[in-house]
């Protein structure tokens, strides 16, 4: 098996609009099935796929040569999907088919340096979850093993020794990081979110990762709150719901624009406040009236107090690329070194077959000469002897390939010791 021979093809939000991504996403029963496909075609010996909102990435070993291959998997994810393949879609996709350029893109997005949000928080769980359903599909072999533990290594080292990941980098994480930090008293705190545009959607799904369960949306379009809501397992509702949402509310978050501010003081102060109720005005114009945190109880933040927090998240975040660039670039060597000497590995196998072969023919033309003791010491020194001659040779092997100069030195052994007739022999 050749183990420089990594892979990929993706699309991400570099490469098209999230209404075209949203064609592509893959649920985890369909990325098992594609997988279980990749595998009963033989196109592939493994397999990781990654499919999150921002992206639908393959990453495989291969040993085909078929210059096409990319294109078939576009094809079979979009056959996956019901799309009619077209040829259209492929535009959307980009192949690697360098092996180093495919590991160091694995590792840049692992550890959120490709993404939307920089040192974006998710994203690692979302690989580890991609890396599951290929093990279980019996998709990862040595090679995806040992690159994604690699990956997960550097991963903490990342988080150890930088500031990378750090504060909250976006408005919809630094709003639930907010609500966490004013409800941390309250057992199962009640969050209602007005509005389901981008933020207010990325707002209700950040708070299912931080597993909030007591969550109302509301919207103008109930239709929208709906579909969020179904998604994620919340209650929704129309915007005629406003009031009695907030009665019940511990953090009110509003995402939603318009002429006049639709959560206003003489509203608030209709409902009553018996303890602390806080609100968290994301939006432009905003959706809550200035004057609510004249009223005793009503504590109010609004986008500038959680821009800061991003501006400042995002800007330590910057500030630790390189070092995070540098960890990557150590680990992702360290792991290319481990394919290059992986690749030689069966010409050693074959090697130690060889001279195992020859030592155990000589052994065997004096064995009837010797005591049982005199046999036992000359099995001891000729598998000694044996170490030692093949210490140098791989010695060489593995400064070769540091060089890059792995197959001649594998063709110079392979046509000293004529190893392509070599036989498996008993070691033991």
């Amino acid at each position: 098996m050749k183990f420089e021979n990594l892979k990929a093809v993706y699309s991400s939000y570099k490469t098209a609009p999230v209404e075209i991504r949203e064609k592509f996403a893959l649920s985890s029963a369909q990325t098992s099935t594609l997988l279980f496909k990749l595998k009963e075609m033989g196109l592939v010996t493994e397999a990781i796929i990654l499919s999150t909102c921002n992206r639908t990435e393959i990453y495989y070993v291969t040993d085909n040569n078929n210059t096409d291959l990319s294109s078939q998997l576009i094809s079979l994810l979009l056959i996956e999907k019901g799309i009619i393949d077209s040829g259209l879609n492929h535009q959307y996709f980009i192949s690697v088919d360098d092996h180093f350029e495919a590991v160091n893109r694995l590792f840049s997005i692992s550890a959120g340096l490709d993404s939307q949000v920089l040192g974006d928080l998710q994203i690692t769980g979302q690989v580890k979850h991609a890396y599951q359903i290929s093990a279980d599909a019996n998709m990862s072999g040595p090679f995806l093993h040992r690159l994604m533990h690699t990956i997960f290594f550097t991963n903490k080292r990342i988080v150890q020794e930088t500031s990378f990941r750090d504060g909250a980098a976006s408005v919809s994480y630094a709003a639930v990081e907010l609500t966490e930090s004013v409800t941390d008293h309250i057992l199962e705190p009640y969050v209602l979110v007005i509005g389901t545009g981008k933020i207010g959607a990325d707002v209700c799904r950040t708070l299912k990762d931080k597993n909030f369960k007591n969550i109302c949306i509301l919207n103008r379009t109930v239709s929208k709150a709906e579909e969020l809501a179904t998604e994620l397992g919340y209650q929704f509702g129309g915007l005629e719901q406003l009031a009695d949402c907030i009665a019940n509310a511990d953090v009110i978050i509003g995402s939603v624009s318009g002429e006049i501010p639709l959560v206003t003081k003489k509203l608030v102060r209709e409902i009553g406040i018996q303890n602390h109720k806080y609100f968290i005005d994301l939006s432009i114009p905003r959706s809550i009236e200035t004057e609510v945190e004249e009223i005793p109880g009503a504590i109010l933040y609004n986008v500038d107090h959680i821009q800061n927090k991003t501006t400042e998240a995002l800007q330590m975040r910057r500030n630790a690329i390189p070092k995070v660039q540098c960890l990557i670039a150590q680990s992702a060597q360290e792991f290319n070194e481990w394919t290059k000497e992986m690749a030689f590995s069966p010409t050693v196998q074959k090697l130690k077959n060889s001279l195992e072969q020859i030592r155990q023919e000589e052994v065997a033309r004096h064995l009837k000469q010797l005591t049982e003791k005199e046999a036992e010491l000359i099995e001891t020194v000729t598998k000694s002897l044996m170490q030692k001659i093949i210490k140098f040779p791989v010695l060489q092997l593995k400064a070769a390939c540091k060089r890059g100069e792995q197959d001649e030195m594998i063709d110079i052994l392979n046509d000293l010791f004529d190893l392509e007739k070599s036989t498996k022999v008993d070691t033991k």
